[in-house]
C-alpha cells in the first residue's frame, strides 16, 4: 500500500511517499481502508521535533518525546473497516467508520491520552491503517461524508476536550483564541452549538468565516495591550466567564483581568510562545481556574462521535490533495492563509 513515511526529524525531506507492507489486524485489532485523512499542526510538529523536552526546550523530540523511525505520519482518519481481527465482531466488517487517534494510559471513560496514531503509533496517512477496534465508531448513520469525518479527530476531539474540562455550556460567554485555526475553529463551532456566546480573535480578513462558524462577535488578534483589553471587553459586553485558547503568550496577561469570578482559562496550545507572565492576583482572587488541556478522552469523543451521527457539526473543508501531493498540502497548511481542514484523500 502506499504511505507518507517520516524517516526522521527535519525538513519536507524526510516525509516520503512510498510503497510499503499492508498491515494486518491483529487480536482486538481492525483494518481500516482510509477514504480521507487530514492535516494538523501536530503532523508539522512531530516532523520538525518540536516538542522539546522538560528543560531542553530546543531538543528535538515528538509530543511524548522520542519518536520510532519510519512512522507512518497522520491522526485524523475515516474510512471503512476492510478487516477484523480476532475476538471482534464480524459485524463491524464494511462499515464506515470515524477512528478515536488517541492512545491511553488506561481503559475507561476518563482515561488519559498517552500517545497519538501518527506519532507513537502509525496513523492514517496510507491506503489503510489497524487500529484497537475499541477506538472505532460506526458512522454509517452520519449525514457527514468522509472527508467532513475526516476533518475531526484531532482538532474537534481537541476542541471538545478544552470544552468539556472547562464545563462550557449554554448561556456562558467565551473567548476563543486562534479561532480561525483548526482548533480554534472547532471550539467556535462546538461551543455555539451548546448555546454559549462566542467571541473570537481572529484577523480581520478570516472575521466572516469564524462568524459563519457561529461565533456572536469577533475581535482582531494582531491587538496587543490595552487596545486588546478594549477590544475583547467591549465584544464580550461586560461578561466572560471562560476562555479556551490554543495560542498562549502575553494574551493570557492581557485578558485574564477581563474572566469573572469562577471562570475558567483552558489552555492547549502555545504557539505564541510557551512562558508568559501574568499576575496571580487576578487568579486566586477572582477563584479562576487555569486548566491544561490535551486532546480528550475516550469519553470527549463519544460526544463527538454522538455529535457527527446526529449531525450537530459541520466541519469546512478549505482545500482536498492526493496522498502523493502531501508536501503541498502541507505547505499550505503551514501559509495559515485558510479557514479550514486540508484534506488528503488516499485514493485519489
Amino acid at each position: 500500500m502506499r504511505a507518507a513515511v517520516l524517516t526522521a526529524f527535519g525538513g519536507p525531506e524526510v516525509l516520503e511517499v512510498r510503497e510499503v507492507a499492508e498491515p494486518r489486524p491483529g487480536r482486538g485489532g481492525v483494518l481500516v481502508e482510509v477514504r480521507a485523512a487530514a492535516v494538523n499542526n501536530t503532523d508539522l510538529w512531530t516532523r520538525q521535533g518540536a516538542y522539546g523536552l522538560p528543560g531542553h526546550p530546543d531538543a528535538l523530540a515528538g509530543w511524548r518525546g522520542p519518536v520510532a523511525f519510519p512512522r507512518i505520519q497522520g491522526g485524523d482518519m475515516a474510512g471503512v473497516v476492510r478487516e477484523v481481527g480476532e475476538g471482534v465482531d464480524a459485524a463491524w466488517r464494511g462499515r464506515r467508520v470515524l477512528v478515536d487517534p488517541a492512545l491511553y494510559d488506561g481503559p475507561g471513560d476518563d482515561a488519559r491520552p498517552i500517545g497519538l496514531l501518527g506519532s507513537e503509533a502509525d496513523g492514517g496517512f496510507a491506503d489503510a491503517v489497524v487500529v484497537a477496534a475499541d477506538r472505532v465508531h460506526d458512522m454509517t448513520d452520519s449525514p457527514l461524508d468522509d472527508e467532513a469525518l475526516a476533518a475531526l479527530p484531532v482538532a474537534y476531539g481537541t476542541a471538545t476536550g478544552m470544552l468539556e474540562r472547562g464545563g462550557i455550556g449554554a448561556g456562558e460567554t467565551v473567548l476563543v483564541t486562534g479561532a480561525s485555526g483548526g482548533v480554534g475553529l472547532a471550539a467556535v463551532q462546538l461551543a455555539a452549538a451548546r448555546g454559549a456566546r462566542v467571541v473570537a480573535l481572529t484577523t480581520p480578513d478570516k472575521a466572516d468565516a469564524v462568524r459563519d462558524a457561529g461565533a456572536a462577535a469577533t475581535a482582531d488578534r494582531h491587538l496587543a495591550g490595552d487596545e486588546l483589553t478594549a477590544a475583547v471587553d467591549e465584544a464580550v459586553d461586560g461578561r466572560l466567564d471562560a476562555v479556551v485558547d490554543v495560542v498562549g503568550g502575553a494574551v493570557l496577561s492581557t485578558v485574564l483581568p477581563l474572566v469573572g469570578d469562577g471562570g475558567r482559562w483552558v489552555i492547549a496550545g502555545a504557539m505564541a510562545g510557551p512562558v508568559v507572565e501574568f499576575d496571580l492576583r487576578r487568579l486566586y482572587l477572582h477563584n479562576v481556574a487555569l486548566v491544561g488541556s490535551s486532546m480528550h478522552t475516550p469519553a470527549h469523543f463519544a460526544r463527538l462521535a454522538a455529535d457527527a451521527v446526529a449531525g450537530r457539526i459541520a466541519p469546512r473543508i478549505a482545500a482536498r490533495y492526493a496522498l502523493a501531493d502531501i508536501h503541498a498540502a502541507q505547505e499550505e497548511f503551514a501559509r495559515s492563509t485558510h479557514v479550514g481542514k486540508i484534506v488528503l484523500l488516499p485514493g485519489a
